[in-house]
């Protein structure tokens, strides 16, 4: 059965599938920004039944207008999400996890650098 997932505009597939196997590379890297909206973080409050305002002084940092999840340190170079399981190596948040992870790795970035996604993804086709 083929579960490839295509977006318009892109040179590569998804395999969903691959998810399990790989873990948890898209949570996990470089330090950047996570980003989410509020509306994400109202829902993220619900689902982990805390204040908005408990949210984001656990979990989020401001940058500028914008709020991201803030970053553990795994090691020299390698940060995660502060909802990266490391034990299960996924998405501890994975209901409720913002746009940006959801379009994963549909971004515009990597639109026409399959090659650079291949790095990061496994489920990359």
């Amino acid at each position: 059965m083929n579960d490839l997932i295509f977006k318009e505009g892109f040179e590569f597939g998804f395999d969903a599938n691959e998810c399990a196997k790989c873990n948890g590379f898209c949570c996990r890297g470089e330090s950047g920004y996570i980003w989410i909206h509020f509306n994400e973080i109202q829902r993220l409050s619900e689902y982990l039944q805390l204040s908005v305002d408990e949210v984001a002084l656990r979990y989020l940092k401001k940058v500028k207008h914008r709020y991201s999840f803030i970053e553990k340190k795994l090691s020299e170079g390698d940060y995660a999400c502060i909802f990266f399981d490391e034990n299960l190596k996924r998405c501890g948040i994975y209901e409720v996890r913002p746009l940006q992870c959801r379009t994963f790795p549909f971004w515009e970035q990597f639109k026409n650098q399959t090659d650079e996604v291949k790095q990061e993804c496994p489920g990359i086709r």
